[in-house]
């Protein structure tokens, strides 16, 4: 029995290495073809879509939200945890006790999952009786889809800005649960509150940011008091305030 040459070896364990890391990669495609449909992919690759569509002004802000409430409204929440694999991500979670604890998604490397995605993504995760605090925004528009439990969720619409304060209209005060989404825009919805109801809730954040390049107003967050000064016309004399004093407040 003739003796391997070195070439021979070196070639024979190469090849055997290169099959393995390609019946482990099909194994793992189908590990993920198991775990998790093709619905998902396309439904976040038409989520990716209407974000880029919003960036070039293809889409009105308020077009977006429309739209955006529409394809969320078919999102199939079960699939999409998998996707994400939400068991691993919020094993051995710890919640805070005052406000909301963000974590960051991640998206498999899969085909049809696009690998530039036109807007930022987080879930945020909250104990019963905690809040995403109330606030409102410049130069952006966000989406939120209920992920697991239940919260409470309050809209209103932006109406004025002064110096210190922001006029506010009462929107939307009701229940949300797995499966439902809410959107906000600079024209429509712009300031919202969302609170967890069960012992443990979470949502999936996604924000187009920058989305009017003639807005000079920074692009962000602006926190305020909804409990503020009544005015006729069901408007809301809303004081501008500090994350940690919303936190303290809100939380």
């Amino acid at each position: 029995m003739s003796l391997l040459s070195r070439r021979e070896f070196t070639q024979q364990t190469l090849g055997s290495i290169v099959t393995f890391a390609l019946l482990e990669a099909v194994a793992e495609c189908g590990a993920f073809a198991e775990k998790t449909g093709a619905a998902s992919v396309r439904w976040l690759a038409d989520v990716n879509q209407l974000g880029w569509d919003l960036k070039d002004r293809k889409l009105t802000q308020l077009e977006w939200q429309k739209k955006i409430e529409e394809l969320y409204a078919k999102a199939d929440v079960a699939d999409f945890l998998k996707l994400i694999d939400f068991d691993k991500l919020t094993s051995n979670l710890e919640l805070v006790d005052q406000g909301a604890r963000n974590l960051s998604v991640k998206f498999p490397k899969v085909e049809g999952i696009p690998e530039k995605i036109a807007w930022g993504k987080q879930i945020f995760a909250l104990k019963q009786g905690r809040s995403v605090v109330p606030h409102g925004h410049n130069n952006m528009a966000t989406a939120f889809l209920i992920l697991k439990g239940d919260f409470r969720g309050r809209h209103y619409d932006r109406i004025a800005d002064e110096d210190e304060h922001m006029l506010i209209r009462p929107t939307i005060d009701r229940k949300f649960g797995v499966g439902e989404c809410s959107t906000i825009s600079d024209f429509k919805d712009n300031v919202h509150w969302f609170q967890a109801l069960s012992e443990t809730a979470f949502l999936f954040n996604i924000h187009v940011m920058g989305i009017n390049p003639d807005n000079k107003e920074p692009t962000g967050r602006i926190y305020v008091d909804p409990n503020g000064e009544k005015l006729k016309d069901g408007l809301i004399r809303a004081r501008r305030i500090a994350y940690e004093d919303a936190s303290k407040r809100y939380g």
